[in-house]
């Protein structure tokens, strides 16, 4: 029992040892799972039994009743099964190749959305708007708001994101071009509801918004799920690609809402100066540079005092005279003999566009095409949908260019190295806890033969339920491991018990096996019902739909598998003559 439990304990460690945010996330899962189950076997080996001698009557009757129907369908079962071993042998290994295909059809994810009733509305203009266009903006979204019943309260925050409320909130930088509101519905009922409204809105009056509804994330946040990288020396050229990259991207149906981090184009004034004529009058590019911000963004001339703050009072032209090319051509510098020339003397002056900002990664400019899914796929589906394509738009991309996946593709792949970088380091606790028990490299490989088997399961429920593989279940099925090695070292510790009691071998197999039968039913029965509660909800429900298929048909076939595979290992034969096994035993209603 303790082996069982050491070994459980030790498929959740790459969970509490991962080096990731999604390890972060998971980690009390191992630090609750690892004390219970401590806490458990403590319980089983000293408080119940304390139990039994206080309960249980010292003069019980020893039960002689005939062995049940259930006992003697399995008895007969179980014989030909270990009879036709190979025939057994061979049909497990061909489900499991079966489940192996059957797991391209589940749809991977990284974590779901919350079940949470709030809604998250990001409003994007043109990069050069101004912040009291994003107000004008926000005013006539809170008027939709308004205007539906089904919402309660909501906040709006002007030039920023929303404040950490939430951990995994996905926080937003602060720009005069957006605005985010945190919109509170009257359930999750109604969540659905209420955000396929907005976005029809959205949608349809307001042509220079990008919106975007969204619930709130679970697991480290990620944004839009859907994200590629194009990255390059040139940024025009790293913008080209990143629009013909769209246009990739857009083909595919299940792509919507198709956007840029940064590739808009605004107006800006472009000032060449004569640097030699600039010289010859003593006049610096800094003295420049100073004189122009100072009619267009200003100069600090004082400050007043506004109860315990102060505030800087900045004197600037009026924005008519901003606005003006004219403006600057007759702004007078002012060189170091007191003389002062027009600016056109010394530079000339013109509108240009060019971007507002300018990402990098990496020190190379990296414009990131980003996108939403339809509605009941995941990003990890349509990036495989979408794989063969971009890898051939890849192909044609200049020297010194590249496209890399991002959002939820990159923080899932990372994920899943952190957890599979501790796969050694829990090999080596399962290995040794076992070698100590079994204290045999065959029993020890005939152990680890019956791990897998829980993805048959795992399939097939998966795919019942429709659920997807996510980050979460993933725990799940590692932890399904730990548990199956459980009933299997069980199992074969019996096996050896019997054997050392001077029972044939096929028969110690058989009655191990039925002596086994109630216990491991019946605490993969309770770890079955203990999922049931979770299956529903949106965080545990893969995990739960993993671990109950899993563990169900795991324990079927490890009580049918096992005893084949033992025999065909060991070359175990059936007994002849006066060696026939007995008939089902009265132990079977024992207890683990």
């Amino acid at each position: 029992m303790l082996t069982g439990t050491l070994v459980t304990i030790a498929g959740f460690v790459p969970v509490g040892f991962a080096q990731s945010a999604a390890g972060e996330y998971c980690f009390t899962m191992f630090v609750v799972i690892g004390v219970a189950l401590v806490a458990s076997w403590v319980v089983a080996v000293l408080f119940t039994p304390l139990t039994g001698v206080f309960i249980l009557s010292d003069k019980m009757k020893a039960h002689g009743h005939a062995p049940s129907a259930i006992a003697r369908h399995f008895h007969r079962l179980l014989d030909q099964a270990l009879r036709r071993k190979w025939t057994v042998i061979a049909g497990t290994v061909g489900l499991f190749a079966l489940a192996l295909f059957g797991m391209r059809f589940v749809q991977q994810q990284f974590f779901p959305a919350s079940d949470r009733p709030e809604l998250l509305v990001n409003l994007t203009l043109p990069q050069g708007s101004s912040f009291a266009a994003t107000e004008a903006t926000v005013d006539r979204v809170e008027k939709l708001l308004a205007a539906d019943k089904d919402i309660d309260r909501w906040s709006f925050y002007v030039g920023q994101g929303a404040v950490r409320f939430y951990l995994p909130l996905d926080a937003q930088l602060s720009n005069a071009f957006f605005a985010q509101a945190v919109v509170v519905t009257k359930g999750f009922h109604v969540r659905e509801a209420v955000k396929a409204r907005l976005e029809a809105a959205l949608a349809s009056g307001y042509e220079n918004v990008l919106a975007r509804v969204s619930p709130l994330e679970l697991g480290p946040p990620v944004g839009w799920p859907l994200k590629y990288r194009v990255s390059g020396p040139d940024p025009v050229r790293v913008r080209d690609h990143a629009l013909e990259l769209a246009q990739v991207i857009g083909a595919q149906p299940s792509v919507r809402n198709i956007n840029y981090d940064w590739n808009e184009p605004s107006k800006a004034i472009r000032i060449e100066v004569d640097q030699d004529r600039a010289r010859l009058l003593g006049i610096s590019s800094q003295q420049l540079a100073s004189n122009i911000n100072a009619i267009l963004s200003g100069q600090t001339i004082t400050q007043v005092r506004d109860g315990t703050y102060l505030v800087d009072v900045v004197a600037r032209a009026v924005p008519e005279e901003r606005a003006k090319l004219e403006t600057l051509r007759n702004l007078r510098i002012e060189g170091p003999n007191g003389r002062s020339v027009p600016l056109t003397q010394i530079a000339t002056l013109a509108y240009v566009l060019e971007p507002p900002l300018i990402w990098r990664r990496q020190r190379l400019p990296t414009v990131t095409v980003q996108a939403d899914v339809a509605p009941g796929l995941e990003a990890a589906t349509v990036n495989r949908e979408l794989a063969s394509a971009i890898e051939a738009y890849r192909g044609k991309l200049p020297p010194g260019y590249a496209v890399a996946a991002g959002g939820t593709i990159e923080d899932s792949s990372k994920a899943e190295a952190s957890i599979f970088a501790v796969f050694p380091l829990m090999a080596f606790l399962m290995i040794t806890i076992l070698m100590v028990q079994l204290m045999s490299f065959q029993r020890l490989l005939l152990v680890l033969l019956t791990a897998p088997l829980a993805i048959i399961g795992v399939a097939a429920s998966l795919l019942l339920s429709g659920s997807p593989m996510g980050f979460v279940a993933i725990l799940g099925v590692i932890s399904l491991a730990g548990m199956v090695i459980r009933n299997s070292v069980i199992l074969i510790d019996q096996i050896d018990q019997n054997v050392a009691s001077g029972e044939h071998r096929w028969t110690a197999v058989i009655h191990a096996t039925e002596h086994r039968l109630r216990p491991i039913l019946l605490t993969a029965a309770a770890a079955i019902l203990g999922m049931v509660p979770i299956a529903p909800t949106v965080f545990w429900g893969p995990m739960a739909f993993a671990v109950m298929g899993g563990l169900a048909v795991a324990t079927l076939l490890t009580l049918v598998f096992l005893p084949a595979l033992y025999v065909a290992w060991f070359r175990i034969e059936p007994p002849t003559g006066n060696e026939a096994p007995a008939a089902v035993q009265p132990q079977l209603a024992g207890v683990a």
